[in-house]
């Protein structure tokens, strides 16, 4: 009776780890990092890289757009797995709104036609772990009254598909520059600047 217990919890185990696992045991979403350089200060952002492994309008249409997605969470984490995270050692002002210097979660509210991007107070966890009520496992457990910031993206739509989603910086200056994400054949970026 120990024995197939045992055998029975090995083979859980290996189905779970499957889950994160591809074959040769690279993760199906890889880490990921943006990171860039105003003077001698660093902004960063890491995230999950899902790929789209043939799938197709991975955003989805009509009322249904960008749920497949979430699976099961209110909003959207930006990525996989753990929730993407925003390094600042710098103030960002995103709109109106300044964002001061230090370590946050991103989330994109996903609309046809429109996104927003959030910067949230949510801590994050780097392991799954459900008894955590301290911290979210990528927006599982998201509330808003956590946002530091909710501004509108620009969204277009590409002539050609990207397979892993791609978080990078763009237009940097020592004035501010945009973050933006890239995946399938949609581009959603928004502008911040830096302030002094």
């Amino acid at each position: 009776m120990r024995r197939a217990l045992i055998l029975f919890l090995a083979v859980m185990l290996l189905a779970g780890s499957g889950a994160v696992m591809g074959q040769g045991g690279k993760p199906k979403s890889p880490a990921g990092k943006a990171a860039t350089q105003v003077g001698e200060s660093w902004i960063e952002i890491s995230y999950g890289r899902p790929i789209l492994r043939g799938r197709q309008a991975i955003f989805g249409e009509g009322e249904s757009y960008g749920q497949a997605l979430l699976k099961g969470a209110p909003i959207w984490r930006a990525g996989a797995n753990v929730s993407t995270r925003l390094k600042t050692d710098l103030d960002l002002k995103f709109g109106d709104t300044v964002v001061a210097a230090g370590e946050y979660s991103v989330f994109m509210d996903l609309k046809a036609g429109g996104w927003t991007f959030i910067v949230s107070n949510h801590n994050a966890q780097l392991e799954f772990d459900r008894d955590n009520k301290s911290a979210i496992w990528g927006a599982y457990g998201y509330t808003p009254e956590k946002d530091v910031v909710r501004v509108p993206m620009t969204l277009e739509t590409t002539e050609f598909s990207i397979d892993q989603l791609t978080i990078g910086f763009a237009g940097m200056t020592d004035e501010g520059g945009g973050i933006y994400l890239i995946w399938d054949n949609q581009l959603a970026s928004v502008p911040f600047t830096i302030e002094n």
